[in-house]
């Protein structure tokens, strides 16, 4: 019984982000829920976890937090004890590379899984929280040359994908850039910012102020996006 699974696309806890959120917190179940402020353990994640109790709070939901911010934490038992009693997990924005090196193949992001996957609980991430939920993340190839890419493994929640957040700011310039070794299956998943692709089990559609972009083809709120490949938790959680 897969949850509500929401891909936003940045500028997350703020106003134009309600109809992707609204739907997260009606999705919510009676337990606990989380912000997991991962990506953002490097740049005050105290201030990430206040906005997102901010916010929720606003729309009915009170959140608290999952502190996993470093390895240690995604491997503790007592951290993957809590996720599991989970109905809502949200991945703030920040390090990309961090979220992935930090809950990969670790007790919590497993259990976080499981939470989706059995219980129905809602699962959310934004910018780097969404980028390291697909198959692969873009990094930068070799320094400093920024125009080239390559697809380094992420979480693999969505597998295939890469994950293009704030699309309409810098997001197409990843689009363009050349990658290195592309995997010949890869969609790249261009996200608007206060916009996500949202999987309610059955498909995915487009919710928010942006679009959402894939293969050229640009989706608008309440859009049936076509081209996106099922979440695949067997192939995350393992």
């Amino acid at each position: 019984m897969e949850g509500l699974l929401v891909l936003n696309g940045g500028e997350e806890f703020q106003p134009g982000n309600e109809p992707q959120d609204e739907l997260l917190v009606e999705a919510a179940g009676s337990g606990p829920a989380f912000v997991v402020p991962t990506a953002a353990a490097r740049q005050h994640p105290e201030m990430a976890v206040a906005n997102a109790v901010r916010w929720f709070g606003r729309l009915g939901l009170q959140v608290r937090e999952l502190p996993v911010l470093k390895r240690g934490d995604a491997q503790s038992e007592r951290l993957a004890l809590e996720a599991e009693q989970g109905t809502f997990f949200y991945l703030v924005g920040g390090d990309p590379g961090l979220v992935v090196q930090v809950l990969k193949d670790s007790r919590v992001w497993a259990a976080m899984v499981r939470a989706w996957t059995e219980s129905g609980a809602a699962l959310a991430g934004s910018s780097a929280g969404a980028m390291a939920m697909a198959g692969y993340s873009l990094v930068m190839a070799r320094w400093p040359h920024h125009d080239v890419r390559r697809a380094k493994p992420a979480l693999g929640l969505v597998p295939d994908v890469a994950v293009l957040p704030h699309y309409e700011r810098f997001g197409r310039r990843w689009a363009d850039s050349e990658i290195e070794d592309r995997p010949s299956d890869l969609v790249l998943l261009g996200l608007d910012e206060k916009t996500a692709a949202v999987w309610d089990g059955g498909g995915w559609t487009a919710h928010g102020a942006g679009a959402v972009t894939v293969g050229g083809a640009a989706f608008r709120s309440g859009a049936q996006v076509r081209g996106l490949p099922h979440p695949r938790p067997q192939q995350a959680a393992r």
